[in-house]
């Protein structure tokens, strides 16, 4: 009976060992301080749209001719390191989120849109994360033709720590 006592309170004693690492774990990285943004739009109606300031170095941002609809290109910079994009493209209604840093953080693209006086919530969004020096994720979207689209880049995942958006008549348009 001694042993069985002596086992549990190992295990237990292990137990809480774990649960106060776990808790004390560190948080994932955050920019400090936050990137900073420059927000490029496009009347996709005079499009075939690339170059310029819609050039990069990973792969360059081409918007299709969407008659009526307002591209987006949203680049972030730490210092002069080009660590993330966000682009709306109207013509698919496709938001794309490149992370091009492989540094331990990640930023969080909140979606919505307004039709008609009423807002819809598309979600939250990141790229995958993995060990790839770039990672991307394409969210395809059925959004009403002339609906005014908000894109905010948060560098938390619970829209915490606001970086930059691209929101209302001045931000894009499907």
């Amino acid at each position: 009976m001694g042993e069985k006592r002596r086992l549990t309170g190992l295990f237990a004693g292990a137990a809480l060992v774990a649960g106060a690492l776990v808790g004390t774990a560190a948080p994932a990285q955050a920019y400090s301080p936050d990137p900073t943004a420059h927000n490029y739009y496009r009347d996709t109606g005079k499009c075939p749209c690339s170059g310029g300031t819609l050039a990069d170095p990973f792969d360059g941002t081409y918007f299709k001719r969407d008659a009526g609809g307002t591209a987006v290109k949203m680049e972030l910079l730490d210092g002069s390191w080009f660590v993330g994009k966000v682009e709306f493209h109207p013509s698919s209604e496709k938001l794309w989120i490149y992370d091009t840093k492989n540094d331990g953080d990640a930023f969080y693209v909140h979606a919505s849109y307004t039709y008609k006086g009423k807002s819809h919530n598309l979600g939250t969004f990141s790229a995958p994360g993995t060990s790839a020096v770039v990672d991307h994720t394409v969210k395809d979207f059925d959004i009403p033709e002339g609906a005014y689209v908000d894109i905010t880049v948060y560098d938390g995942k619970g829209h915490s720590d606001f970086i930059a958006a691209a929101r209302g008549t001045g931000g894009a348009v499907a």
